[in-house]
This record gives structure tokens, sequence and C-alpha cells, in this order.
């Protein structure tokens, strides 16, 4: 099954983060699905195919670094452009998640969900 490309898989293991970010998005009018750990997300990629995967870094069963590795190895999710949504702030912790295939790394602080939308506007998926 593959989903529509306005569809965005969101990977968080904080369930506080989850339900804001689903509702960020879909006020937005954007479709959501959720997982809640790396093994999930990476699962959920593979077999529905979203248009985006926005992914937190440390999570349980496998860390975001891990997924978006193992997406950009794989022929059916390479091209799942990839957000890096995480607390760490570290120029190398950002500069590992570009280097691992993630196309943005937008840090958790007071201005995260304002670059989130701008960033999403910017590649098409909010107009």
């Amino acid at each position: 099954m593959t989903l529509g490309d306005n569809t965005i898989l969101v990977v968080e293991d904080s369930v506080t983060q989850l339900v804001h970010l689903r509702a960020l998005l879909e006020e937005e009018g954007l479709e959501v699905v959720i997982a809640t750990d790396g093994e999930m997300g990476l699962q959920m990629a593979r077999g529905l195919r979203p248009g985006l995967v926005i992914l937190d870094l440390q999570m349980p069963r496998m860390n975001g670094f891990q997924v978006v590795q193992e997406m950009k190895k794989a022929k059916e999710t390479a091209s799942i452009p990839v957000i890096m949504f995480s607390t760490h702030h570290e120029l190398e912790t950002q500069t590992l998640g570009m280097q691992l295939g993630a196309l943005e790394y937008i840090p958790k602080d007071a201005f995260a969900d304002a670059v989130l939308l701008e960033t999403l506007r910017q590649m098409g998926f909010i107009t």
C-alpha cells in the first residue's frame, strides 16, 4: 500500500510530541500516520511509502540515525525525504543526520514549529 504524497509519517516516541505534531500538521490539511519507535517507523516507511518522514533522534529499538541510514540504503524508501526533528542541537549531531541522508535537521526549540511549517511550505506539502 502506498500513501498519498501529502501523507507524513511522524516517528516519535514521546506521546506529548506525537499529539502536538499530529495536531499541527493536520491543522494544515496534511494526512498524518504515526510510529512510536524507530523500528516501527522503518517498517511503516517501507510498507506505506509516505510522502515525507519526520523523524526523532532518540527512540527505542532503533534511533533516528539508524532509521534514516536504512531508509536511504533501500530502493523502495531511498527517495522519501526525511526531516530529523530532535532536541539535540549539537552541530556534530545535525551534520551526521544530514550526511546519513536527512534532507533537513530541525532542533526542537521555541521556533521548531514555525521552522517545520515553513520547511513544509517550501517543499510543497503546504500551500
